[in-house]
């Protein structure tokens, strides 16, 4: 057996829940491990673990990747009601990734995974649409409140340094309600629109942003400021050497005008919308497991993840024994993405070929016609086409890797 790569520096691996932990374990047992040596610092985001532990594992993650710079992250559940009854938890924990991006502050940048035989949903659009996603604040660390009966709602500020309160009518109830307050830094904001020009630099491609400061005249109107500034200050004249530009329109005519054009842009979002939109990418180039992931932070730290969820209904099914059929080609290219990520910091380039020939494997195997059933039927059909289940698709990768590997 050949010599194992080795990886000079640790990495920090988070384990999830449900399909998508079977299928992690996998990964790592048959594409990882029997080529790479490498040094993990291992954290248990299940479900159960994070309710047992309060939480504080979830943040302990995060303080590992500010430590070692880079962290893998399988999908992990976010509990609603119907969660803290199937797992008996003591409360609606707040979503790992939101705990995660929020220490980190960083931007999440999500890439369709295009294979050859699977045309985009959407005709026109023959290159990538890569989805910039700010990864702090809105809706993933807000306060939420149920307001039980009639009366005034009322936000108080009170400044660190003059002491002089801001009062502002929110709503007059007139009966039972419920209210969200979601809240942003400036710093995080600039913060996001340097990654992005950054990006698009570095990838000489358009910086689309869109946000609706027609009705959030604050809010939404903050972020569209602060990117025009950084743009005027930093970007403007690179950009045109480069023969890009940076493009803003309101959200709702950008949905119109990415729907018809060819894609090869940045897409800058806010948290939500980022969330939103990169699924709807994903889904229209083939399958939300056809997405990589990466949170990218401004103190150089680097987090890989799947952008899907646990695929709740083939656990389910896997639990009962039944055969299931499920891609694990985003869990792929995270474990890909990282391990690339720490070649290029630790200076070890075969480090980094590893990871790209595991990419070329898992994109060979299915342009070869070795599929699971989400890509089976969008798939270009051949008689040569084979629906595999969710071990045999990673076996056939595994042995594809094999060969690019002699």
């Amino acid at each position: 057996m050949a010599k194992k790569i080795k990886v000079k520096n640790t990495i920090v691996e988070m384990d999830g829940d449900e399909m998508t932990r079977v299928m992690w374990k996998m990964v790592k047992d048959k594409l990882i491990f029997p080529h790479i040596d490498i040094n993990i610092d291992y954290y248990d985001l299940h479900i159960k673990h994070r309710d047992d532990t309060d939480d504080q594992v979830t943040m302990d993650a995060a303080r590992a990747i500010i430590k070692y710079g880079v962290g893998i992250k399988c999908a992990t559940i976010t509990p609603n009601e119907d969660r803290i009854k199937e797992y008996n938890l003591k409360k609606a924990w707040k979503s790992p990734n939101g705990t995660i991006r929020a220490m980190l502050d960083g931007t999440v940048f999500r890439k369709p995974i295009l294979v050859n035989n699977i045309k985009p949903a959407v005709s026109s659009w023959t290159k990538p649409i890569i989805i910039g996603r700010h990864a702090f604040g809105d809706v993933y660390n807000n306060i939420e409140v149920a307001i039980p009966e009639a009366g005034k709602l009322e936000i108080f500020f009170t400044p660190r340094n003059s002491g002089k309160t801001q009062k502002t009518f929110v709503n007059d109830f007139p009966s039972a309600g419920i209210i969200q307050v979601n809240h942003n830094l400036d710093k995080s904001i600039l913060n996001f629109a340097k990654a992005c020009f950054t990006y698009a630099f570095s990838e000489k491609i358009d910086l689309w942003f869109s946000t609706k400061d027609t009705i959030s005249k604050v809010y939404d109107a903050r972020f569209r400021e602060i990117f025009s500034q950084e743009f005027e200050k930093n970007w403007r004249k690179k950009f045109a050497q480069a023969g890009i530009k940076y493009f803003f329109t309101l959200i709702d005519d950008a949905v119109a005008r990415i729907m018809k054009s060819e894609g090869g842009m940045l897409w800058a979002l806010k948290n939500y919308d980022g969330d939103v939109m990169s699924d709807m990418v994903a889904s229209a180039c083939g399958s939300l497991a056809m997405m990589t992931s990466v949170l990218v932070s401004p103190h150089g730290l680097f987090e890989y993840e799947a952008a899907h969820g646990t695929v709740q209904k083939h656990y389910y099914k896997y639990l009962k024994g039944e055969e299931t059929s499920s891609n694990s080609m985003a869990l792929i290219f995270a474990w890909s993405g990282g391990l690339r990520k720490r070649g290029e910091i630790d200076g070890t380039p075969e480090v980094v070929k590893f990871a790209d020939k595991l990419e070329e494997a898992a994109i060979t195997t299915v342009e070869g016609g070795i599929m699971t059933g989400d890509l089976i039927t969008l798939a270009e059909k051949k008689s040569s086409n084979k629906k595999v289940n969710t071990e045999e698709f990673i076996d056939a990768i595994a042995a594809t890797l094999r060969k690019k590997l002699k």
